[in-house]
């Protein structure tokens, strides 16, 4: 089996042994080296932080009820990932799938302002910390078509989504993390012809939705340098409501998005009319602070509440580049729907913050919940 964790310990045979006889502290010590890799697999199959915990926590709970199904130590990574990725296929037959804002309907007239009512049940892609995956750079293993980081990338979960659940495992298995046919096929109790299927149509699909290059690539022709430079440059122009300045840095045929709102905006024309009318219309305060997000640049957006006296969270904004210009924005936002007005949208940034979101999306990313 491909390893996609080259510097995790080889698991100790008496350490097996003794989770078998009941020890859950060796059995945390024998699953502790996978638990990133795991989780992140998770997210990939589902594109929730929120539903990947959920499945993580009940693989876990499967594997402990199942410890005596493991045939030796050393093939426990390759027996934890078939449980996972079947809990997580378990959870898909369940639920909606997740997707953003741009795969939800057309583009908006920004002359409407964000017309549509926030849409509150859980159908939306959710962001990543970075600090979470755990993951080295390069590739899980020769056989990998995709980099680790490029894996998490938003644009990738958010094209895995689209995929029927044996095409999304099927891809994930064999071009993230580098098992064969025959590999893949075990861990899904499939055949190799299925799985050589299933992966010839999820690859054209996920193709036709990724841009031509990577997010990763993109970052690294940019460097650390210049990339730090037009992310200051970024949040110096929203915190002063200089359009002018946000426009410049945009390209063309830029999207900006911001779920819970199925609204979304594309081009700079509507670009530039959606950011006069709303969040740079001067009628709100700024502040903003930089962070990383599905392996991408992020930016954590706070908005100043008189009665509070402090600048409460509103939004992280997941940067995507096409060279040195901003191609997409997804605003993901941590305020309240239950009482907003679809005819105050405009005005969504007065609105309290969900507790839950901000738990979700600032606390999860290590990211203060007020600055004074």
């Amino acid at each position: 089996m491909p390893s996609t964790s080259a510097s995790s310990p080889a698991p100790q045979p008496e350490l097996l042994e003794a989770a078998r006889g009941g020890d859950e502290q060796a059995f945390g010590r024998l699953v502790e080296p996978h638990r990133r890799e795991l989780h992140a697999h998770c997210y990939r199959m589902l594109g929730s932080v929120h539903d990947a915990e959920d499945a993580f926590q009940d693989a876990m709970l499967r594997a402990w009820r199942g410890l005596s199904r493991l045939e030796d130590a050393g093939s426990l990574r390759a027996w934890l990932y078939k449980i996972a990725t079947n809990t997580c296929l378990d959870a898909i037959a369940r639920r909606p799938k997740r997707v953003i804002p741009v795969d939800y309907g057309p583009a908006a007239d920004p002359h409407d302002g964000p017309a549509q009512q926030p849409v509150v049940e859980s159908v939306w892609v959710e962001p990543y910390p970075d600090e979470r995956l755990g993951l080295e750079d390069g590739y899980a293993a020769p056989e990998a078509r995709y980099e680790q980081r490029e894996a998490v990338e938003l644009a990738f979960v958010a094209a895995l989504q689209h995929l029927p659940p044996n095409q999304r495992a099927a891809l994930i298995l064999r071009e993230v993390l580098g098992y064969s046919a025959n590999e893949a096929a075990e861990a899904l109790d499939t055949t190799t012809a299925s799985i050589n299927s299933a992966l010839q149509r999820a690859r054209k699909l996920v193709d036709e939705r990724l841009p031509e290059e990577s997010q990763q690539a993109t970052l690294r022709t940019l460097g650390d340098e210049r990339l730090a430079e037009i992310v200051q440059s970024y949040m110096d122009a929203m915190d002063h409501d200089d359009v002018d300045g946000v426009v410049a840095m945009l390209a063309e045929d830029a999207s900006w998005s911001m779920p819970p709102l199925a609204s979304w905006f594309k081009g700079i024309d509507a670009l530039s009319e959606f950011l006069a009318r709303g969040p740079l219309s001067r009628r709100f305060r700024w502040r903003r602070i930089a962070t990383r997000a599905n392996g991408q640049p992020a930016v954590a957006a706070y908005t100043w509440h008189e009665e509070e006296q402090a600048y409460l969270p509103f939004a992280l904004d997941v940067i995507a580049f096409e060279g040195a210009q901003i191609h997409d924005v997804v605003s993901f936002i941590a305020r309240g729907t239950e009482n907003l007005d679809v005819e105050k949208l405009e005005r969504y940034p007065d609105e309290p913050p969900d507790p839950e979101m901000v738990e979700r999306i600032f606390v999860g990313f290590g990211l203060p919940t007020r600055l004074t």
